[in-house]
């Protein structure tokens, strides 16, 4: 009987370890979910009756903002950037960071974290893809202008050296998405192709000082493909 009893103590141990850790792990992916990140930004924005052109996306569009607010400032353009950020989060922020905030264009560059796997979890393209097209129908539903941005060449993620495949990866998703946009009427704009090196797979070191990041160079190249994109 008592060997039952420190059995089951042993069990009731075990679950509660395991409990604590999924919660742990959810608390966690909560953490980066970020939701506040941009709550006070946009309270702050000065709502006008002209076009709002809202760029949404993870760490390149974040840098991007923070490196060149120039760029911003002169086209009145909205950066809503996170670092880290995979397709899901992006699709439970869009509310508050493109809709609410009266976008008439979103600018989405998404889906490169996804396949870095960043919160653990198997990357899915077919999940990924179903992402970005709530997005997109998101954006019509709300008389808002979807323009969606291939994924960057990029070729090994140094914080996440288990991923695998990624240049196959990008490639596959960025194909997808460019003929979903031709299916649709949706702009399309293609820095993949732009930032190629010339084995015409990796990003050129000549635009990024890492392997996924542009630098200057490189936003500036994403700067005139963005504007020739939206007409300016």
């Amino acid at each position: 009987m008592k060997k039952l009893i420190l059995i089951c103590l042993m069990l009731l141990a075990l679950g509660a370890t395991a409990s604590a850790q999924q919660r742990q792990q959810q608390q966690q992916k909560q953490k980066v979910l970020n939701l506040e990140r941009y709550a006070q930004s946009n309270k702050d924005l000065v709502f006008t009756t002209g076009p709002r052109v809202v760029l949404f996306g993870d760490s390149i569009t974040d840098n991007w903002a923070r490196m060149r607010p120039g760029f911003f400032v002169e086209h009145g353009f909205v950066g809503r950037g996170i670092s880290g950020e995979v397709t899901a989060q992006m699709l439970l922020r869009m509310r508050a960071d493109v809709i609410d905030i009266q976008a008439s264009t979103m600018v989405l560059l998404a889906g490169i974290n996804d396949i870095a796997e960043n919160l653990g979890d198997e990357y899915n393209e077919d999940a990924t893809f179903a992402n970005i097209q709530s997005m997109v129908e998101l954006c019509w539903m709300n008389g808002i202008r979807p323009v969606i941005c291939s994924l960057l060449p990029s070729y090994s993620f140094f914080w996440r050296p288990e991923a695998k495949n990624h240049i196959q990866k990008v490639e596959s998703l960025n194909a997808r998405l460019q003929e979903y946009c031709g299916r649709h009427g949706i702009t399309y704009v293609n820095y993949h192709d732009a930032l190629l090196s010339s084995d015409g797979h990796k990003i050129d070191t000549k635009y990024a000082d890492d392997t996924v990041h542009p630098n200057n160079a490189g936003y500036e190249i994403m700067e005139d493909l963005l504007l020739k994109a939206l007409g300016y």
